[in-house]
C-alpha cells in the first residue's frame, strides 16, 4: 500500500494514546460550552428576554457540538466515543454544580 502526503496527516494517523486524551478533554470543554450555553438560554428564557438571542444561543450550541462531534469522527470511533464521554462528563460537573449550590 502506497501512502501520499494527504494520507499521512489525517487524524487517524495519530497513535491513540494521544487521541483519546485529547478527545476526552475537547469532549469536556465542548459540554461545559454547551451546558453553559442552555443555562443562559434557559435565564434568558425565564426572564422574558430577547428571543433572537435565544436562538441564536440555541443554534450555535447545536452547531458547536456537531463540529466537535464531527472533528471527533475525523479522528475515528474511539475517539467520538471518548469525545462523547466528555460531553456526558461535563453534564455531569454541571449538574452537580447546579444541586450543589441550590442544596
Amino acid at each position: 500500500m502506497e501512502m501520499d502526503e494527504r494520507a499521512m496527516i489525517g487524524l487517524q494517523t495519530v497513535p491513540l494514546f494521544l487521541s483519546i486524551p485529547a478527545c476526552f478533554v475537547g469532549g469536556l470543554v465542548l459540554g461545559l460550552a454547551y451546558f453553559r450555553a442552555v443555562r443562559m438560554t434557559a435565564d434568558l428564557i425565564v426572564a422574558g428576554g430577547r428571543p433572537l438571542l435565544g436562538l441564536a444561543l440555541t443554534l450555535g450550541r447545536f452547531g458547536m457540538l456537531g463540529l466537535g462531534f464531527y472533528g471527533a469522527v475525523l479522528a475515528g470511533g474511539f475517539a467520538l466515543l471518548a469525545a462523547l464521554a466528555g460531553v456526558l462528563c461535563a453534564k455531569a460537573l454541571m449538574l452537580g454544580q447546579i444541586r450543589g449550590g441550590s442544596a
